[in-house]
């Protein structure tokens, strides 16, 4: 079973499982994105199903890992891809975006895993793959959001992956960092951050639009795509011993060991200095030296 699976890194394990004739794909997606699959030409049919899928939707959840429990004897693979990222910072996050990037990057694959484990565990067997991100490895401005969801998936997978294993069931976390495609484009702006990034006064201008040149030109550099980060995913699968974390782009193996081994303080330090432009990201420095030649101008008149 695979959520997601429509568009981006899930259409890529999509079309790489699809060459696999043996395996019945249970593919998920938004009700809403569910016509993808025809105008990609993936039909359903006897071993391939074609569901509607909200990972935040109790009921469909329930429905869906049902249906594939009672006609397929259950899920021996999930993959737990569907999310989104929310770009804003802290002071401008509004309870609604930080409870909706929860509920689809970490409880919703936490709530599917907690629906397939209990058939994993009558069969002592199974594979639980979350999709996260070298965002559960670092945090970083405007990103804040989406780091907190994945380091979140982090932990509660790390632990079930010590719980299930002695049911015979394998959990592997899969940290891609930059990917070469146009997901970045699909990040959700709140009103209040949309407006910073237009409001060249807003204190937070700075951040937003120097993160944003730094993601879209990393994106367009990666040498990752998703057909490469899905052919890990699916080699996955198939071993025998999974690992519990996969790292599969440069940039994450460079994050992974540098935040294992590296001095703390360094860490925060270097993360810092290396922030795109972020030598003129101060915003109250900004805000002082309009406001001295505000006063300056006054005491002239």
């Amino acid at each position: 079973m695979l959520t997601g699976a429509s568009t981006g890194l899930g259409l890529a394990i999509t079309q790489r499982l699809l060459r696999h004739e043996e395996n019945l794909l249970i593919l998920t997606a938004r009700e809403a994105s569910l016509a993808r699959f025809a105008e990609l030409g993936i039909e359903e049919g006897p071993r391939v199903w074609l569901r509607p899928l909200d990972v935040t939707d109790e009921g469909q959840r329930r429905a869906v890992v049902e249906e594939a429990e009672e006609r397929a004897g259950g899920v021996d693979v999930l993959v737990n891809n569907a999310g989104i990222t929310y770009r804003t910072v802290a002071e401008y996050a509004t309870q609604l975006e930080l409870s909706h990037q929860m509920a689809v990057n970490y409880e919703g694959p936490m709530a599917m895993a907690g629906l397939v484990l209990p058939g994993m565990r009558r069969r002592r067997g199974g594979r639980i793959i979350q999709i996260s991100s070298a965002g559960g490895l670092v945090a970083m401005p405007t990103m804040g959001l989406y780091s907190a969801s994945k380091f979140a998936l982090e932990a509660a997978s790390e632990a079930m992956h010590y719980e299930v294993r002695p049911f015979g069931i394998r959990v592997s976390l899969v940290l891609p960092g930059f990917i070469n495609s146009a997901s970045y484009l699909q990040s959700i702006v709140g009103d209040l951050s949309q407006r910073a990034t237009e409001d060249p006064d807003d204190p937070y201008n700075p951040h937003f639009n120097n993160m944003d040149r730094f993601i879209e030109r990393m994106m367009r550099v990666a040498w990752a795509t998703p057909e490469t980060v899905a052919r890990r995913v699916v080699r996955i699968m198939n071993r025998r011993r999974p690992p519990l974390r996969v790292l599969p782009t440069w940039d994450a193996h460079l994050l992974w060991w540098f935040r294992r081994f590296a001095p703390h303080s360094l860490n925060i330090w270097l993360t810092y200095r290396m922030l795109p432009g972020g030598r003129r990201w101060s915003g109250l420095r900004r805000l002082r030296r309009k406001r001295l030649a505000e006063s300056r101008a006054d005491d002239q008149d």
